[in-house]
C-alpha cells in the first residue's frame, strides 16, 4: 500500500487523531516561534507602552486601499493617490519624529514613524472633503496629525476644514500643537460626551477613537448624532471590540463596513476601522 492511500485508510480508524497530532504540533510550533521571535525583537528595540506604531502588510494596504474606495464611492486608483500623499509628505514625518525626540514622554514613544490604519482615515479624509471633523481620544496626535495633513491638502484645493479633538489629558496632542497643523486644530481637553453636546457647529466626519468601552462608545455616538451635518461619516477606531457603531448604523438607516488591518512584523494583531455613512 502507498503512502498516500495508507493515509486514507488511518484517517478513518480511531488513531486518525494521534497519526496527525505531530504534523499539527509542527504548525503550532512553527506559528507559536514567529510570534516570540517578533515579540522579543519587539521588546529589545521599542518603547511603545500603548496605542502601538506599525506598518501595515502588503496585502492589508490593498485591503484598506479598496475598503475607503468602496466607502467613499471614488476610484481605487484615486485613494492609491491619497495613501501614496501620506507616506510621501516628508515635512510631517520629520516633524513628528523631532516632537517626539523632545517630548516628555520620549522615554515611551518610538521616533520611527508608522501611521498603520491611519492612512485610511487620511484618504477618507480627502476622499471625503469634510468642513468639520471631530476626533475623541487625542492621545499623543499623531492621529490629529494625520487628519490635518489630510484638510490641509483639502484647503490647498479650495475645500477648508477643521479638527476638534477632544482628549482628557491636558497633556494629550503634543504632536499636533505645531504649525501648520495646529492651524487647522482645535484641542479640546474635558469629558468627550459633554465636549460633543458643546459643539456648536455641524459635524461632517466623527471619528470615536477615545475610552473604549461599550458604554462610553455609545454615549458619545448618541451625542453627536444631533450635531452631524447632512451626509455625515461615522468612524470608530475600535471596531474589533465592540459592535456599537454596528449597532448605531442599523438603528439609525445607515450603511456599515468594517476593515480589519494585519500588522507588519508586530505582535500586536492590529485594530481597525468601522464606517457608518
Amino acid at each position: 500500500m502507498d503512502a498516500t492511500r495508507l493515509r486514507r485508510a488511518i484517517a478513518r480508524t480511531p488513531l486518525a487523531p494521534v497519526a496527525a497530532f505531530p504534523g499539527r504540533l509542527a504548525r503550532v510550533a512553527r506559528y507559536d516561534a514567529k510570534v516570540l521571535r517578533t515579540s522579543a525583537r519587539w521588546l529589545a528595540t521599542s518603547r511603545e507602552h500603548h496605542n502601538y506604531t506599525y506598518e501595515l502588510t502588503r496585502l492589508s494596504r490593498e485591503h484598506l486601499t479598496w475598503f475607503v474606495s468602496v466607502v467613499c464611492d471614488v476610484p481605487v486608483a484615486r485613494v492609491r493617490g491619497y495613501l501614496a500623499e501620506i507616506a510621501g509628505d516628508a515635512a510631517l514625518r520629520r516633524h513628528i519624529e523631532q516632537a517626539t525626540a523632545r517630548s516628555a514622554r520620549r522615554g515611551l514613544a518610538d521616533r520611527r514613524v508608522r501611521y498603520a490604519r491611519r492612512v485610511g482615515w487620511y484618504a477618507i479624509v480627502r476622499a471625503t472633503r469634510p468642513a468639520h471633523v471631530v476626533e475623541t481620544g487625542t492621545d499623543k496626535g499623531l492621529g490629529s496629525c494625520v487628519l490635518a495633513a489630510a484638510l490641509l491638502r483639502n484647503a490647498a484645493e479650495g475645500h477648508p476644514g477643521r479638527l476638534t479633538s477632544l482628549d482628557v489629558n491636558p497633556e494629550a496632542g503634543y504632536l499636533a500643537r505645531s504649525a501648520p497643523w495646529a492651524d487647522v486644530t482645535d484641542l479640546v481637553v474635558g469629558d468627550s460626551v459633554a465636549a460633543i453636546a458643546a459643539l456648536d457647529r455641524p459635524v461632517d466626519l466623527f471619528l470615536h477613537d477615545s475610552d473604549h468601552s461599550h458604554d462610553h462608545e455609545r454615549r458619545e455616538f448618541d451625542a453627536v448624532e444631533p450635531k452631524l451635518a447632512p451626509g455625515a461619516v461615522l468612524l470608530t477606531d475600535n471596531v474589533t471590540t465592540t459592535g456599537v457603531l454596528a449597532e448605531h448604523a442599523e438603528r439609525t438607516g445607515r450603511r456599515f463596513l468594517a476593515y480589519r488591518e494585519t500588522p507588519l512584523d508586530h505582535w500586536y494583531p492590529g485594530d481597525g476601522i468601522g464606517v457608518a455613512w
